[in-house]
């Protein structure tokens, strides 16, 4: 048997993603896969030092990680038209934002690295994903970008949304989807090796989309909080036709993020873009 870890962030819309996998209703041959769940911001530090076989990361990360890994073209995160949203407890001024201090959910997410295209000049600080909307709140920052979740609660949590990245992205580039996570898998385990769990992976994701029900009851242990329609939402906005594959749309959103990053010089270079 060939062990292969999956490392993934412990959210409704992965659980769901890799529902098949990891309840064995698929035929996986000699490969055997392991789940191991952790927040985004550590996992791409972890794909760093190439610890799985295969991880989701952030879009961003994926900057400095081409030599080790190579993008899947299923299991994307892609905000159409949406995406992670700064808010603050009440509105502030553009001239003002430069002056407060702004919480990301780490300096490589996507998220980090769309409010810095956004607007360059923010002075940001990091807080885990989770504890954002309450500092925002209690006032220990001003202003935080919020992802997961977040996405669908910050109203109904009192906080005024500043700019949702999605939506500037999409105005920014004609309707192009925002790239926030991908999976990566090991380059070391071979081309025949990648191709097989690609595969699977991805019969993964479509049996899910095929047996919707059961798999989002498996994904709202993991929804932290949201009922059965904001789950069946979020799943929604991040599990799709662009999570089954990039397609060109997808590709080029990818390609056109990391190099209006590289010429904003937020990224060192544009990495090499394979689509396993």
């Amino acid at each position: 048997m060939t062990l292969i870890r999956v490392a993934h962030s412990p959210d409704s819309d992965d659980a769901f993603m890799f529902y098949a996998l990891a309840n064995g209703k698929l035929d996986t041959g000699d490969l055997e896969f392991e789940h191991v769940l952790s927040d985004i911001e550590t996992l791409n530090r972890e794909a760093f030092q190439g610890t799985y076989e295969v991880t989701a990361i952030s879009i961003h990360a994926f900057a400095y990680l081409d030599e080790r890994y190579a993008l899947l073209d299923s299991g994307a995160s892609m905000g159409d038209g949406y995406g992670p949203v700064l808010v603050a407890r009440e509105e502030i001024a553009p001239e003002r934002l430069t002056e407060v201090a702004v919480a990301i959910p780490g300096t490589l997410t996507s998220a980090a690295l769309a409010l810095k295209m956004w607007n360059p000049r923010l002075k940001t600080t990091v807080l885990p994903f989770d504890d954002i909307i309450p500092a925002v709140q209690d006032g220990r920052v001003d202003a935080g970008v919020v992802i997961h979740e977040g996405q669908l609660t910050w109203e109904s949590d009192g906080l005024q949304c500043l700019v949702d990245l999605g939506q500037w992205w999409a105005e920014r580039t004609g309707g192009l989807p925002l790239p926030l996570g991908g999976n990566v898998i090991r380059r070391d385990l071979g081309s025949e090796t990648m191709a097989r769990v690609a595969g699977l992976l991805r019969a993964s994701i479509e049996y899910s989309l095929d047996h919707r029900d059961q798999a989002l009851d498996h994904a709202l242990h993991y929804g932290r909080g949201l009922d059965r329609g904001k789950a069946d939402r979020f799943v929604g906005m991040y599990v799709n036709e662009l999570t089954v594959s990039y397609g060109e749309r997808g590709r080029q959103a990818v390609r056109e993020l990391l190099e209006q990053a590289f010429q904003q010089r937020l990224i060192p270079r544009v990495p090499r873009l394979e689509f396993v």
